[in-house]
């Protein structure tokens, strides 16, 4: 058996012989040799692992993604962006690698720590999980004990000291995701995940998204669309919401439109007019099960007009929407709904009801509340949850992941399913 690496100059781009798809000689194919028993113990065995996958760390989950580089077949962990820089690019963190070019076994490496790479092992354990094992985890450690890595991963995780946070609550969190993390050793489990399904047909494109969550930091959600709604499911998580928790769920047949910039910044006039919806869902829930709806409900395609209760503010408003697609209406947050980020857009083009998944400490007394879904952009879009008077705001990771697609529709649901109850 003859193998080659197809680089193309970009390290997602998947080996040939890994695919078993044959591909014609070029400058950029590397030629990695004829052991049969190489391709056996290598290819076959550690092929199955590229794409995207959500490791086991409790409520905090995360986003690994697995591929080919140069010579390797390397886990790539996607951190977001010091807290609240939303726009700003992920970060990337190596936690292990796999030598391709080794003949006698498979070398894995662990990649973890500040002291280079040492001894691991990697276990697929079924189909779709795999876990990960470092052999030598005194390489994790620092001369200067905890206090040295407690600082190191505070610059590295928020991009500032203990000392500048002054909000104590906020200092808790960030003390209690150290313990809690640093006790795995890079010693995990991942299971597969999928890059959302996109169709022309969506509000905007699926994919995933780094977005503010107050006091715990930023957070990666994936944006996927079921019809008449958009689901907003945690990749990474915190004690309150943990990873793969639907965080937000969005009624595409629920238009809300804004009142005018004036009466907007009165955070009681929005909320009376999210209310208002919420109560008319209420209705109609409380008809379905009775079986009294009378005629279809209404699609995306012709969606309800749901605006401010006078004519002239309606009036107002369906002229804003005229030009909502292209060029935007004035947007500002109501007084007293806390942001984050102050530097949001000003413009946005539509908005809709939805409602935000939120908890006590361990998850305890989770309920969905009401909420504001606003669409500034293609890549940008924010939530406004009514009952805490808070901002999130959300910008699209525009990495590009490979071997990342759902064979199925139906696969890609059973594993939204399915992340909610890793994390309880």
């Amino acid at each position: 058996m003859s193998g080659e690496i197809r680089t193309n100059g970009n390290p997602n781009h998947v080996l040939c012989f890994i695919s078993h798809k044959e591909c014609s000689a070029s400058p950029d194919v590397i030629q990695c040799g004829t052991d049969e028993g190489f391709g056996d113990r290598i290819l076959h065995r550690y092929r199955h692992i590229l794409g995207l996958w959500q490791p086991d760390i409790g409520p905090y989950g995360g986003l690994l993604n697995v591929v080919v580089d140069g010579l390797f077949i390397i886990g790539w962990m996607y951190l977001p962006p010091h807290d609240p820089h939303v726009d700003e690019p992920m970060r990337l963190k190596p936690l292990f690698r796999i030598h391709l070019m080794e003949r006698k076994a498979a070398t894995v490496e662990c990649m973890y720590g500040h002291k280079g790479p040492h001894n691991g092992h990697i276990q697929i354990v079924k189909k779709d999980e795999f876990s990960t094992k470092c052999n030598q985890t005194d390489y994790h450690r620092m001369s200067g004990g905890r206090q040295e890595e407690f600082r190191t991963w505070l610059r590295e995780e928020w991009g500032r000291t203990l000392e500048d946070i002054f909000h104590e609550h906020m200092q808790e969190l960030i003390l209690m995701k150290f313990i809690y993390t640093s006790q795995y050793d890079n010693c995990l489990t991942y299971r597969r995940i999928y890059h959302p399904p996109c169709s022309s047909e969506d509000l905007l494109q699926a994919g995933l998204f780094k977005g503010t969550y107050g006091s715990h930091g930023l957070e990666i959600i994936m944006l996927s669309f079921h019809g008449t709604s958009a689901k907003g499911t945690k990749l990474t998580g915190d004690p309150n919401v943990p990873a793969g928790q639907q965080t937000m769920d969005v009624d595409l047949t629920r238009r809300v439109q804004l009142p005018d910039l004036e009466r907007l910044r009165n955070f009681e006039v929005l909320s009376r007019i999210i209310l208002e919806i919420q109560e008319q869902v209420h209705r109609e829930q409380q008809q379905d099960e009775l079986g009294e709806v009378d005629g279809v409900r209404q699609d995306m395609r012709n969606p309800p007009k749901l605006e401010a209760a006078s004519e002239e503010e309606e009036g107002e408003s369906a002229e804003g929407e005229s030009g909502g697609s292209a060029t935007g209406q004035p947007f500002e947050l109501p007084m007293g709904v806390m942001a984050r980020n102050e530097e949001y857009p000003r413009t946005c083009k539509m908005c809709f009801y939805g409602t935000g998944l939120i908890a006590g400490h361990g998850f305890t007394s989770p309920e969905r509340t009401p909420g504001v879904f606003i669409l500034f952009d293609e890549d940008r879009f924010g939530f406004i949850w009514l009952e805490l008077k808070s901002f999130s705001l959300y910008s699209r990771i525009r990495d590009t992941f490979q071997n990342a697609e759902a064979p199925s529709r139906e696969a890609f649901d059973d594993m939204l399913k399915s992340m909610q109850s890793w994390t309880t």
